[in-house]
């Protein structure tokens, strides 16, 4: 699933390829991916590209006022094509093709665009055309950014008071606390605080406050710096290669050399180092031992 500093790498790529040239139509593909009917999707025919910005995970493109916002969701990605057929796309339930925006560009002889891409049959991609993107309910109730400089670390204190026992990594993942961490980050986030993905979220002291704050903001503050200036083929590879635990489950830990260990839910995963974040104690997988009986 691109997390936050993918979508921040797609913002700096496309508000490059974007900004100032006009839409000439949007061809939608997967019917279920739109959830808004107004404005409809021709309000966007003709405007020009004033701004590409970022919500949490939502990409949002501004075209004179009518706010395309996307959220990729697990399989969801943007592919920028040189040139996209004369003809508009049509639906293809073999094609992970949801919708494409094409650019009208005088001084080129084709035309150039965005393909919006979902693979798998587990569809979450949800493409918005609304006039301002507050009228989207998971952009309306998303937390601080946690790379902007209104994320203090006693706004982190204050987030992790509020949410008392529960585990710090479901806090963390959640769009309504802290925007833009998701499944990968947390645990990258976690072993770089050298902390359990279970400890409770009040239970922090000053000095591990300051660890987990430090490793949130040099985390994905490093993830985007390497992502800067990759073109949105490049970013899977990218952050792919540059995980230490998250989908490495008995690789070696980069840091110790100890294995990494999985932790399995009903749709998720969590992995861990239990020599750098639990003491070297192994933490209970509850689904993985009712599998073993």
């Amino acid at each position: 699933m691109p997390e936050l500093p993918e979508v921040e790498a797609l913002v700096q790529d496309l508000r490059g390829r974007l900004v100032g040239r006009a839409i000439s139509r949007v061809d939608l593909t997967a019917f279920s991916a739109l959830k808004t009917f107004d404005p409809p999707l021709h309000a966007l025919h003709g405007t020009l590209v004033d701004d590409v910005t970022r919500h949490g995970k939502f990409l949002d493109v501004d075209a004179s006022g009518v706010h395309v916002v996307i959220h990729l969701a697990r399989a969801g990605w943007i592919r920028w094509r040189d040139e996209v057929p004369a003809l508009p796309a049509r639906p293809n339930p073999k094609n992970p093709l949801a919708a494409r925006i094409v650019i009208d560009d005088p001084d080129l002889d084709v035309q150039p665009g965005l393909d919006i891409t979902e693979a798998g049959t587990k569809k979450g991609l949800a493409i918005y055309v609304v006039r301002d993107p507050q009228e989207i309910e998971g952009v309306a109730r998303l937390g601080p950014d946690p790379l902007s400089d209104d994320f203090t670390i006693d706004v982190l204190r204050g987030i992790l008071q509020a949410e008392g026992r529960k585990q710090i990594k479901g806090v963390m993942r959640m769009q309504s606390i802290i925007a833009g961490i998701g499944n990968a980050y947390s645990d990258e986030i976690l072993h770089a605080a050298r902390m359990s993905p279970f400890k409770p979220a009040n239970s922090l002291e000053d000095d591990d406050l300051r660890t987990l704050y430090d490793a949130v903001r040099t985390t994905l503050g490093d993830a985007v710096q390497r992502s800067t200036g990759l073109a949105a083929s490049e970013l899977k590879g990218e952050k792919k290669s540059n995980l230490a635990v998250h989908g490495r489950t008995g690789q070696a830990c980069p840091v110790c050399g100890d294995i990494v260990r999985e932790v399995s839910f009903a749709d998720s995963s969590l992995q861990y180092c239990a020599t750098c974040q639990t003491g070297g104690k192994p933490l209970a997988d509850r689904r993985m031992s009712r599998l073993l009986k």
